[in-house]
């Protein structure tokens, strides 16, 4: 998976002006930025907390890419987007929004989910939402805004009992969650693998989904990613995502195709998004590809 990033580093991946913020505040497991953006066209790298984002002015057209599949939505103020933690995702939008962050360590979401569940649980995932309103969320998250500028008496421990609610409700409505106590998943049959490999290499031009990968062997999506990450010893995406470098890698050597071309033929958004994958994870370009002087494949210097 690579090295997590925290909410702290996520300027340097998603420029915006810092409106509020919690830095400094002593809160423990919660914390809260919020930014004033243009329209940017940004992936982001893992982060190490969960992310809620709550869009509190300006609306645009949002397309996001989770686990290798684009979902596109309008936002607007009263709207919210849920992010899991350590999930690689891609946002583009195009007009001026303000935004209010709130993140959930991993700590919290497991301690909580193991209090209301009563079992010992060992990951806890947040569905993959990129629109939808929820007054319970929405509030809880400007009360958590507003606790950050107001600075009231008590405010750790208000913003912690705060987080504590935002926690129960996002598990009992919007999260999936595995326990310690459950059968270790086991690998996918060769069989079963091959098949995958057959629908992946079909539909990798148009679009590759994981509950399409999961419908192929009958399982459920967080199965399904259990079973995945016990055979191939990473994500279904950061699988489906080296078939992408790997086929655009091939083709831009072979020089017979306009750059823009290879891109869709391999699934990427565009030729500006197939330049900073193959940036990031070979060291080069499509161009130095087509040219011949590319970093040999396999020396990756970061993740897509």
């Amino acid at each position: 998976m690579g090295t997590l990033i925290s909410p702290a580093e996520l300027p340097t991946w998603v420029p915006g002006r810092v409106v509020s913020a919690s830095d400094g505040l002593g809160w423990k497991d919660v914390a809260h930025r919020s930014y004033a953006y243009v329209g940017l066209d940004v992936p982001i790298p893992p982060m190490d907390h969960f992310m809620i984002v709550r869009y509190r002015s300006g609306d645009t057209p949002m397309d996001r890419c989770v686990d290798g599949q684009w979902s596109r939505k309008t936002c607007v103020p009263g709207d919210f987007s849920l992010l899991t933690r350590s999930e690689h995702s891609h946002w583009q939008w195009t007009r001026d929004i303000e935004v209010a962050h709130v993140y959930l360590s991993e700590a919290l979401m497991s301690r909580v989910a193991s209090d209301v569940l009563e079992r010992s649980v060992s990951e806890v995932r947040l569905h993959d939402v990129l629109q939808a309103q929820d007054p319970v969320v929405t509030d809880i998250a400007d009360a958590i805004t507003a606790e950050a500028r107001q600075q009231g008496i008590g405010g750790a421990l208000y913003a912690e009992a705060l987080s504590i609610q935002l926690v129960v409700h996002l598990i009992r409505k919007y999260a999936e969650v595995s326990f310690r106590d459950q059968k270790p998943a086991g690998p996918i049959c060769r069989n079963h693998l091959r098949r995958l490999d057959e629908y992946i290499e079909t539909h990798i031009e148009d679009g590759v989904t994981i509950e399409g990968m999961a419908g192929i062997l009958g399982l459920g999506v967080w199965t399904f990613t259990r079973h995945f990450r016990a055979s191939a010893g990473c994500t279904p995406y950061e699988y489906v995502m080296r078939r992408r470098v790997e086929r655009a890698s091939q083709m831009l050597s072979a020089g017979h195709r306009a750059i823009k071309d290879v891109a869709a033929s391999c699934g990427f958004a565009d030729q500006a998004h197939l330049t900073r994958v193959l940036r990031m994870r070979l060291g080069t370009t499509p161009l130095r590809l087509r040219q011949g002087r590319a970093t040999k494949p396999g020396a990756t210097n970061g993740n897509a």
